[in-house]
């Protein structure tokens, strides 16, 4: 729109179409929404939320209409041999339909109670009636409906019924059309005899040759892009646990389409642009404040429509063959090592760049990507969907590159409460790199690039392996997250456990790190506060003694560290439910008191105007205490000395964390040498059915201890743990089997010692 006039048109088209009466579907004045606006700024700014929402609200149908029309009239310009011709079939009008639906959608999307319209309207078959031996219109009715009595009144010889496919299906496949289609997203060659050329846009995976292409074509694509992500968004308005049941209607059919040359087609060619993108390349300072690159808006598009299709569960159909998503079914068919490499380069290119722009000379001269953890989304599906690329990474000796790269988004974004999904992420893709023995192997490198990492997760003075780096990054993880990552304990430790046995010459630092982890999981305060929180213990408790096993000559400072300890052994092994409780007390009234006296030299008058001392409120936390208390000892052994003295007695114990999930993880037995040539590990292999039934109710089963599971399988919401457990002898007698197994640790360990 030109001109303040014709934006003042569309505005009153716009208010006409929440007018009760239904405007009829040949009205001339459905042609305005797709021949008056010039950009998109001008549909999204004129077409507010709250006139899409009061049309839908008073006149359903006219919205109905609406999508019809938009429907038909790009359908019409995408058959239409001149399109694009700026005159017969001009590119803006089709621009126009798709940028309208992208933003009436989601409006209809978020009503609940138009849940069954949106069934009918989009995904219900059409029929086409029309009188035979007539010139008459067909009429496009939904299936099982009919117009003004018409079956009635005609008979059957005078008619001609033909089924069309769903108005929804009808719209996907113009728009994958669309995606390919000479001179509106790709340029005319030689070669191109249709419109429509199913050719992958940039060299990379299956292609080696880049097609050319321009910026305009560029904002088609994501023009287009933008509205199948809008389509396939179906399942942000449905609760997470009805995802992969009820599934979402547009990705189902995206996803099983049987049309091989279509899904490798638009597999390869989101796989190649999102991966080809170099967001390091020089460009001008600031940049970024001035305008937003087009550029990188179609990467992210096409990063996130790709990932939309790659996570999808298609919910089983109740069919004896279960249908297929096929374009994680081709990722997972990759085997090139040329292929390989090229998705390792461009992941990394992407991954890295936050690092390079927080370490820049000109601080903000460069702005980090959005899309990195998207990118860490696609390196996890991979892993997951690619026994040959995770072989790849392993056995080149990637994996420590991106071990580093999760390790920095991980510590980067653990206090931030808006990315804990990105951070849980990161540790599950540590756990499954963890399960191959060749990953923990190649971990007892020597770590020389840890300089070039941003001053924020760079350890001082550090000297050591990538295991070694990777046990204290851990270590600040679970200490310095203020409690936010308590739900991913079990994965953390799990982590560890996994790669005990490989762990060869770790540090001093790396070492007290974990002495420093024991010796809090290990406290009273830590056990007795949650029912399930003597799992992690024993976790970390078979990873020690898994290093002392398996490396015992490898790890002479780890080994002195645990000699220096043995007392925190010991009273563990001594450790009994009622001494627990007694030192729960002694510390919870010694905590009242220092409270009640620091009250009293803060304000030595409030305790007159409450009457007395026993009104002043003592320090009641209703959250049980977080590792994040755990203070840091920087070089400085601090848990015990030479000479095995403990004045635990006079000091109080480390808090320790009780809010975290209950434990899903598995856990090595690491006396069974033998799996040492297994991925490590099944979690207490030896446990017998009786000795499974003694555990607490609560407690949830073991399973593998690898991640191994797709990112869409893992539930969106962790179940809380009880808050303001109360151990009870009950507790304590179900805890027998596992106390057995600490003595069992403990007795492993001081072989090993010895």
């Amino acid at each position: 729109m030109g001109n303040s006039d014709s934006k003042l048109v569309f505005k009153q088209g716009i208010f006409k179409l929440s007018e009760p009466r239904a405007i009829p579907a040949d009205d001339i004045y459905w042609t305005g929404f797709w021949k008056l606006p010039e950009s998109v700024e001008d549909v999204f700014s004129l077409f507010s939320p709250v006139d899409i929402r009061r049309a839908r609200d008073n006149s359903l149908s006219n919205v109905e209409t609406l999508l019809n029309a938009l429907i038909s009239r790009l359908v019409e310009l995408s058959r239409l041999p001149a399109f694009p011709d700026l005159d017969l079939a001009p590119s803006k009008e089709a621009l126009n339909c798709i940028r309208i639906i992208t933003r009436v959608l989601p409006f209809l999307y978020e009503a609940d109670h138009l849940d069954s319209w949106e069934d009918k309207f989009f995904w219900q078959r059409r029929k086409k009636v029309q009188k035979a031996g007539t010139g008459g219109k067909p009429e496009v009715l939904f299936e099982g409906s009919t117009s003004d009595g018409f079956e009635e009144k005609e008979e059957a010889a005078e008619v001609r019924v033909e089924y069309l496919k769903p108005l929804g299906e009808e719209l996907i496949d113009t728009l994958i059309d669309l995606l390919f289609y000479i001179n509106f997203t790709i340029l005319s060659t030689e070669r191109s005899k249709k419109k429509v050329t199913y050719a992958i846009w940039h060299k990379g995976v299956g292609c080696n040759v880049s097609m050319q292409s321009s910026k305009e074509m560029e904002n088609n694509r994501s023009e287009v892009l933008r509205l199948l992500l809008t389509l396939c968004s179906k399942s942000l308005y449905m609760p997470a646990h009805t995802v992969s049941i009820k599934g979402a209607k547009a990705l189902t059919y995206i996803t099983t389409c049987p049309d091989k040359q279509i899904v490798l087609s638009l597999l390869c060619s989101q796989l190649n642009t999102a991966l080809r993108y170099n967001p390091s390349a020089w460009r001008v300072p600031y940049d970024h404040v001035l305008y937003q690159d087009p550029k990188q808006v179609h990467v992210s598009y096409c990063l996130q429509f790709l990932l939309v299709l790659l996570l999808y569960p298609i919910p089983e159909n109740g069919l004896d063959s279960p249908q297929k998503n096929f374009f994680r079914h081709f990722l997972g068919r990759l085997h090139r090592p040329q292929d390989f490499e090229f998705l390792v380069d461009g992941m990394l290119r992407t991954l890295n760049q936050p690092l390079q722009t927080s370490s820049s000379y000109l601080p903000g001269s460069q702005k980090a990507v959005k899309w990195a953890p998207e990118m860490l989304m696609l390196f996890w599906e991979a892993l997951q969907c690619n026994k040959r690329f995770r072989s790849y990474i392993i056995d080149s000796e990637r994996g420590t590159e991106f071990a580093v790269l999760v390790l920095f988004y991980a510590l980067e974004y653990r206090n931030d409460a808006a990315r804990q999904g990105v951070v849980r992420m990161c540790v599950f893709i540590l756990q499954t790199l963890s399960t191959e023995p060749s990953f923990g192997k190649s971990l007892n490198r020597a770590f020389l690039g840890q300089e070039s990492l941003p001053l924020d997760v760079r350890i001082p003075d550090f000297s050591g392996t990538y295991a070694d780096y990777l046990m204290m990054s851990i270590h600040t993880l679970m200490t310095t997250s203020k409690g936010k990552v308590d739900a991913i304990y079990p994965a953390l430790l799990a982590t560890i456990n996994n790669l005990a046995p490989y762990l060869q010459h770790l540090n001093e630092k790396s070492s007290i790190r974990l002495i420093q982890l024991f010796t809090s999981m290990s406290a009273p305060s830590f056990l007795l506060a949650n029912e399930t929180n003597y799992t992690f213990l024993q976790s970390l408790l078979e990873a020690i003694n898994a290093i002392i096993e398996h490396q015992y000559s490898n790890n002479r400072i780890f080994v002195q560290m645990i000699l220096k300890t043995r007392r925190k052994f010991e009273a563990l092994r001594s450790l009994t439910l009622e001494s627990g409780q007694e030192e729960l007390e002694r510390l919870k009234q010694r905590r009242k008191d220092s409270s009640v006296n620091a009250e009293g030299i803060r304000s030595p008058t409030r305790s007159l105007r409450n009457g007395s001392l026993e009104n002043v409120r003592s320090p009641q936390n209703t959250r049980t205490p977080s590792l994040s208390n755990v203070p840091e000892e920087d070089g400085t052994f601090t848990i015990g000395d030479d000479e095995d003295t403990d004045d635990d007695d006079e000091r109080e114990p480390l808090a320790t964390p009780a809010q975290s999930s209950p434990s899903n993880h598995t856990s090595q037995t690491p006396s069974r040498s033998s799996s040492i040539d297994e991925p490590l590990p099944t979690q207490l292999k030896g446990m017998s059915e009786k000795a499974r039934g003694k555990m607490p109710a609560s407690q949830s089963s073991f399973s593998r201890h690898s991640s191994s599971t797709s990112l869409n399988s893992h539930p969106a919401t962790i179940t809380s743990p009880t808050v303001g457990f109360s151990p009870s002898p009950h507790w304590g007698g179900a805890d027998g089997y596992e106390r057995t197994k600490l003595d069992e640790a403990y007795g492993r360990s001081g072989r090993g010692g010895e």
